[in-house]
């Protein structure tokens, strides 16, 4: 029989479908979760995301594990064991940058599905409706101990202008705006591994995009969907198929996974 694997699946184009705002998850990934469960694997989710705006999915799919906000938080057994926070004088000093240079900015400033911003310019140019966003009028970086992210209003390539965006990690997922936040979920990955105390090598990670390439490694198993960016797929063991024609199952399938663990 085969060894128990770890599984890591990102959120946004690999799980679900439907792109931002209208995500899905497609019938036969629900079918793969539970034929995977039912073999004896660990299922975990590995997002960009917040763990409070990702909770919602662990809940809806049975995870009980999860690495969330780009591989700085960790939850085993349905408890977050904590999140890592940005470099807090790195982030203040890109927002004093954007403040100067005219940029709408925003800022997460707790494990929640709430953005805040100093005024309304932000939303006026974004028009966004990932997460929500508050208003705080003379919000103030410094006021609070623990950054976990924070996001830039501009469309690309206007983000060159921003010379300390450059001491941050950050990602673009919609053209109005970028996100600065952590992106090493090869990080997470390990601290779940080493909490259960098994080898490296039993992992397995599926992903599709830009973010996604910190846990595309050496050292386990790498799917990427069919869907997914050329330079995820370049270093992938495995590409499957895209998320809307059957990509999990069909990996899962083709790699084994359905088969009973012996351990």
């Amino acid at each position: 029989m085969a060894k128990r694997r770890y599984l890591f699946f990102d959120i946004d184009g690999t799980l679900a479908a439907g792109g931002y705002g209208r995500t899905y998850i497609p019938d036969s990934a629900v079918l793969a979760l539970q034929r995977l469960r039912a073999a004896g694997h660990v299922l975990a989710l590995a997002t960009g995301r917040a763990q409070a705006m990702a909770v919602d999915y662990m809940r809806e799919l049975g995870f009980e594990h999860m690495v969330s906000d780009g591989g700085y938080g960790v939850t085993v057994d349905g408890d977050l064991l904590g999140i890592t926070p940005l470099s807090r004088e790195r982030v203040i000093a890109l927002i004093r940058e954007c403040e100067e240079k005219g940029f709408p900015w925003g800022l997460q400033v707790d494990n929640s599905a709430t953005r805040l911003v100093p005024d309304g310019r932000f939303a006026d140019f974004t028009h966004d409706v990932y997460m929500r966003t508050r208003v705080v009028p003379g919000l103030d970086p410094e006021d609070y101990p623990e950054l976990y992210k924070a996001y830039v209003a501009c469309f690309a390539p206007d983000e060159e202008q921003l010379d300390l965006l450059r001491e941050l990690p950050w990602c673009r997922f919609h053209k109005e705006y970028l996100f600065v936040e952590p992106s090493d979920k090869a990080f997470g990955i390990r601290r779940v591994m080493d909490h259960f105390e098994v080898s490296y090598d039993r992992a397995v990670v599926f992903g599709d995009a830009k973010n996604d390439l910190s846990m595309f490694v050496d050292g386990w198993t790498k799917v990427a969907m069919g869907n997914a960016i050329d330079e995820l797929k370049a270093r992938a063991d495995y590409v499957t198929s895209d998320v809307e024609d059957d990509g999990i199952y069909r990996a899962c399938e083709a790699l084994g996974l359905f088969e009973p663990v012996d351990e």
